[in-house]
Parts: C-alpha cells; sequence; structure tokens
C-alpha cells in the first residue's frame, strides 16, 4: 500500500472508533452494537480499512497485545475479598458451572452446525464462554435492574473476561498439541505453554511490585510504567510461546490488585483512556477483515448457534447457578436473559483463528465469521430487549434517586432523615464510630466501608447511587474525594465549599460542583445548629420561613436536585423543599 492510502486507513479506522463510541454514547446504547456494524461496512466498501492489509503479519500479533492489555486492565478490577456475601455463590457457579455448560453445549452443536472438525469446534465453544463489563456495564446501566442483581451480572461480566481469555488461549494450545501423533509430547507442550505464562506473570508482578513500591513512580509515570511492562511481558512470553502473554496479563493484573504490598497509582485516567480507544479500534479493525463472502456460508447457522445459547444454554446455566439460593423468581429469570458477547470474544476469534488455519484444522475459518455473527445478533437482542424483559420479571430498581452522604454530623443525619421522610432511599457513610452510631440510630442504612473507599480509589463504581454528597468537616477530604470520584456514579458529586479564609491546601483551589450557598460551609452549618436551626422538608406549596435556606428539591417523581452555588432549582406543584430553617424539629418532616 501507498503512503497516503495507510494514512487514510488509519485515519479512518481511529476516527470510526471514536465517532461510534460518542454516538453510541449520546445513544446510550453499548459502543459494540455501532462498532460492529461500522467496521464490517467499512471493511466491505473501503479497501484502505483492511488492517490485514495495512499492517499485514504485524496485525495479528499487535491484536494479541491490545487485548494483553485489556485483559490486564480487567484483572485490577477484580478485588476478590470484595466477592462476598449473597453474591458470592452465584459468582462462582456462573463462572465455573457456567463456563463449563457453555463451553460443553456451544462446542457440541457448533460442529455439526457449522461443518467444522471436533478441535475447531472446542476451540469457538471456549472463545464464546465470554461475555465482559464493557458490554454487559453499559446495558444494565440503561436497564437499571436492582441492587443484588447488578451485583451478581456485573461481577461475572468482571470475572468472566480474564477467565475465558486464559481459557481460551490454554485450550488454543491444547488443540494445536492435539494435532500431533503423541498424547504425551501434546501434553507437555500443553503444560509448557500454562507455565510459560504464568511464569511470565510472576515476573511481571515483580516488575511491577519494584516499580510501585521501590521505585515509586507517580501517577503519570506509573501509569506508562504499567503499560510497557505489559506490553513487554505479554510479547516475550509470546516469542516464548505463541500467545502465552494472555495468561501473563490477566496474572499480573490479579497480583496488583490482591497482593498485599502493591500500591499502583489510584487514578488511572491516561490508562483507562487508553483501554476504551484500543476497545474501539479493535472492534472497528476486526470487523473489517470479516468479508460478505466468508459470511455467505455461515451467517445462518451462526445465528442457530446464537439462538441455541440465548434459549437454551444461558437460562440452563442460571438455573443451576441459582439453584438453593435466595434470588426471586424474577432475578433468576433476568438472569438467565443476559449473556452478550464482547470484546474477548471477537479479539480471540482473530487471534486463535487465523493460528488454527494455518494448523490446516478442518472448519477453522468459520471461527471468525461466526463468532463475529454471534456477537452481533446477542448485543443486539440483549440490547432490545432487556429493559422490557427486566419491567415484565419486576427486577427494575425505582426510578427515585438514591444519594449518598458523607459525613455524620448532627445535621448531616438530620438531613439523610428529611430526604428519606421525603420518600428517597438514602445512604451514608462517616469515619467515626460515634458518627456511624447516630447514622444508625436514626434508622439510615450505613454504607460499608470498602464501598467508598474502593470507588475512591479507581477500581470500582458504586452501583446503583446517583449522587455523591461530601458534607464533613475536613474541607481538603471533601474536594480531593469529589475529585475522586467523578464517573464512578451515575450522576454528579457535590462536596461543600470551604471558607473564604481557608487555610486548606487542596480545597480553596479545586474546583468542581459546590453545594449550597457559598457561605454555607461545614462550619456554618455547626454554628447555625448550636443557635437551634434543624433541616426539615416541607411542601413545595407552603411559604418558607423567612431565614430559611433551601438546600434540596425532592422532586415529585423521586429525582433529587441540589441547590448548588451556581444554580437554585425551581420548585413545581408536588415537590418537597429541604431548608435549613431557623428553628423547628426535624421530626416535623412530612412524608414524601
Amino acid at each position: 500500500m501507498t503512503t497516503d492510502q495507510v494514512l487514510i486507513g488509519v485515519g479512518l479506522i481511529l476516527v470510526l472508533a471514536v465517532g461510534s463510541q460518542v454516538l453510541a454514547g449520546r445513544l446510550r446504547i453499548p459502543a459494540l452494537i455501532l462498532l460492529l456494524p461500522v467496521g464490517f461496512a467499512a471493511g466491505a466498501l473501503i479497501d484502505d480499512v483492511d488492517p490485514e492489509q495495512l499492517l499485514g503479519a504485524a496485525f495479528s500479533p499487535l491484536v494479541s497485545l491490545a487485548v494483553a492489555v485489556i485483559l490486564y486492565d480487567a484483572g485490577l478490577g477484580l478485588d476478590l475479598a470484595r466477592l462476598k456475601g449473597h453474591t458470592r455463590r452465584v459468582v462462582v457457579r456462573l463462572i465455573w458451572i457456567g463456563v463449563l455448560i457453555t463451553w460443553l453445549l456451544g462446542a457440541l452443536l457448533a460442529a455439526p452446525l457449522l461443518g467444522m472438525s471436533r478441535r475447531a469446534a472446542i476451540m469457538i465453544g471456549a472463545i464464546l464462554v465470554v461475555s465482559g463489563p464493557t458490554v454487559v456495564g453499559p446495558l444494565l446501566g440503561f436497564v437499571r435492574p436492582k441492587d443484588r442483581l447488578q451485583h451478581v451480572l456485573i461481577w461475572e461480566g468482571s470475572l468472566i473476561d480474564p477467565v475465558g481469555g486464559v481459557l481460551g488461549a490454554l485450550v488454543f494450545h491444547a488443540v494445536v498439541a492435539s494435532s500431533g501423533h503423541h498424547l504425551g509430547s501434546g501434553t507437555a507442550q500443553f503444560l509448557a505453554s500454562v507455565g510459560v505464562g504464568a511464569a511470565g506473570g510472576a515476573v511481571g508482578a515483580a516488575l511491577l511490585w519494584l516499580l510501585f513500591r521501590v521505585l515509586r513512580l507517580g501517577e503519570v509515570l506509573g501509569t506508562t510504567a504499567q503499560l510497557a511492562a505489559v506490553i513487554g511481558v505479554a510479547a516475550l512470553c509470546d516469542v516464548l510461546r505463541d500467545d502465552t502473554g494472555l495468561i501473563a496479563a490477566v496474572v499480573m493484573g490479579l497480583a496488583v490488585a490482591n497482593l498485599p504490598g502493591m500500591s499502583a497509582p489510584a487514578r488511572r485516567p491516561f490508562f483507562e483512556t487508553l483501554v476504551s480507544l484500543i476497545l474501539g479500534l479493535l472492534f472497528i479493525s476486526i470487523s473489517a477483515t470479516v468479508t460478505p463472502h466468508s459470511l455467505r456460508h455461515v451467517w445462518l447457522p451462526a445465528l442457530g448457534l446464537a439462538a441455541f445459547l440465548v434459549l437454551v444454554v444461558r437460562p440452563l446455566v442460571a438455573a443451576v447457578s441459582t439453584l438453593g439460593t435466595d434470588l426471586t423468581r424474577g432475578e433468576r429469570g433476568f438472569i438467565g436473559w443476559m449473556a452478550p458477547r464482547g470484546i474477548v470474544a471477537a479479539a480471540t476469534a482473530s487471534t486463535f483463528s487465523s493460528g488454527l488455519v494455518a494448523k490446516g484444522i478442518g472448519g477453522a475459518s468459520k471461527i471468525l465469521p461466526a463468532t463475529f455473527v454471534v456477537i452481533v445478533a446477542t448485543v443486539t437482542l440483549y440490547g432490545l430487549t432487556a429493559s422490557p424483559v427486566a419491567r415484565r420479571l419486576g427486577v427494575v430498581r425505582q426510578s427515585r434517586s438514591r444519594p449518598l452522604l458523607v459525613g455524620g454530623d448532627p445535621w448531616v443525619v438530620d438531613l439523610g432523615v428529611a430526604l428519606k421522610s421525603a420518600g428517597l432511599e438514602v445512604l451514608m457513610w462517616a469515619g467515626g464510630e460515634e458518627q456511624r452510631d447516630r447514622i444508625r440510630r436514626a434508622g439510615i442504612e450505613l454504607a460499608p466501608g470498602e464501598l467508598l473507599g474502593a470507588a475512591t480509589g479507581g477500581a470500582a463504581e458504586l452501583e446503583g447511587i446517583t449522587a455523591v454528597y461530601f458534607l464533613t468537616a475536613e474541607d481538603d477530604f471533601n474536594a480531593l474525594a469529589a475529585v475522586l470520584l467523578r464517573g464512578s456514579v451515575e450522576g454528579a458529586v457535590h462536596r461543600l465549599n470551604a471558607p473564604a479564609d481557608s487555610q486548606g491546601a487542596v480545597a480553596p483551589f479545586i474546583g468542581g460542583e459546590v453545594l449550597f450557598g457559598t457561605g454555607l460551609t461545614w462550619a456554618a452549618f455547626s454554628r447555625r445548629y448550636e443557635e437551634g436551626a434543624t433541616v426539615l422538608g416541607r411542601p413545595a406549596a407552603d411559604a418558607v420561613r423567612t431565614g430559611s435556606d433551601p438546600l434540596f428539591l425532592v422532586r415529585r417523581d423521586g429525582r433529587l436536585d441540589p441547590v448548588t452555588a451556581g444554580s437554585t432549582p425551581l420548585p413545581r406543584p408536588g415537590d418537597t423543599v429541604v431548608l435549613l430553617t431557623p428553628g423547628g424539629r426535624a421530626g416535623e418532616n412530612p412524608p414524601g
């Protein structure tokens, strides 16, 4: 290809990837719904977009390294200590029982349906076990299922990506090794692949420990050092044994997330941005390699395989995994209707199918187009039906706001009581035991400390929380935590304003959403409370007492609008106004 063609091709792939993600975000749909058909259409209509022509022999290794970065990022989110309580049993079953059932039944049907050899069917069965948070997360964000159900599906999606990536790599090596005539030789090669990947992961984890603990790199250098370490270790492992870099990447991510003594940078904005860009580029590039000719004899049988996975395999997996648990019938039904395939399925299919084709394994050329069809079919089906199915099963979370108040002073607790009396589901968190006891006595749900800590550490999202309000006496803590938490909740993150004469090191210099009037600082609230003020809720139609300060509006439909330094929402009939009043008692709060 000429230089102009390369420039046009690379530019188009980048523009299509980011443009599809932007449009999907505006439409509030999974990006996959746009990325796959856009990439397929571009590959069919524009020769310059074909990544195999643009990159030649470098395309497959680059895909493998890109998937290694994605799997490392997925591993970083797997703090196994947080997987506990009622979700543990279901999630563990969905992983190990679900993977085995999906792999076995998918392979059994793929062989006769797609007309491929047993070894190729075993490979595509392993590829199609994965789902992934990059697909499940946006769907759940749109559907808004109940908290317990969302936790189960988010954890399954987070765990299944690295598990599926490792399984795909191991099955690939097992299938290749089985092509020999000696079982002992094949087993030895299979174990060698596992050993190389695990050893590479251990070396990579030790390297990261050195970077984090000894060199103590900052946020920017720490992030780029992680990227270099993951790519370098994965590349070295792939040189020693094909595709063992995926195993090493997952091991490295798990080590950083779970081993004591690892101090990875708390925020990873560059890394997160890079992973998002890699996802878009991979989907466009891989889809562009699927030609209309390759789909001609595959699309109809692949649709049959997708239907079997959706209508038979996933409901069976859900039934077995939830057996004997306290999940309701509706929750079990929704788990049985949520298993879209995502980026790891596409990338592993692209990576492994070419290797199997080179080995002359029958039907291996059908793995990528069949996987493409299954991904498109499942994402489209679940994307269009998840919301009505959830409503029909009665598992949709109420649309009312669910705020998290951080702080435990008397006026903060009264604020929580007022919001709860207005009909909202309120969560609170405080560090001091006295403050926590005050929250419990008020009858408000106390959020676990690890929930807030994990989210401010950049490792988790606060599922179900619609807004966070930092109301502690520590202005610097409020400001820093608000910055760290942005993007981890569905709505906005607000904090109290710092006094004009604040000597804080951070709060006076950080922007962001500041609650209430600029004069309503923590010290002002405390002083007015000592003078007899209180926080209470009143119907918007009632006259507001002179000297009262509006704090929040609880809308008639359950939405919560805060008063900020820059705007004051206007009340409407049926709304409840939460006020800081110069007199009265918290017990006067009317029901919402």
